[in-house]
């Protein structure tokens, strides 16, 4: 009795080792992280809220932090108008 169960379970790990063997695997990441970041656009002089909009979606993946870069201080703004006129 335990001789033709052998032969069975000798068979079943035969078959998952050369299923799991010859399957194809897939190559390089299986994320595409181009999708993350594409197609954000960010408009000079945004507000904070669309900055930081942007910031989420430049983030790949989610575990790391916001990325948002500083906006302009009211210092240099005002600077920056006074260089204009």
């Amino acid at each position: 009795m335990a001789l033709p169960l052998m032969r069975i379970a000798a068979a079943a790990a035969a078959g998952y080792y050369l299923y799991k063997r010859f399957s194809p695997k897939p190559t390089g990441s299986t994320t595409n992280a181009s999708d993350a970041v594409d197609d954000i656009d960010l408009r000079p002089g945004a507000s904070h809220d669309e900055m930081v909009d942007a910031g989420v979606q430049e983030t790949f993946p989610a575990s790391d932090p916001v990325s948002v870069n500083p906006s302009e201080t009211a210092y240099e703004a005002a600077q920056r108008k006074n260089r204009g006129s």
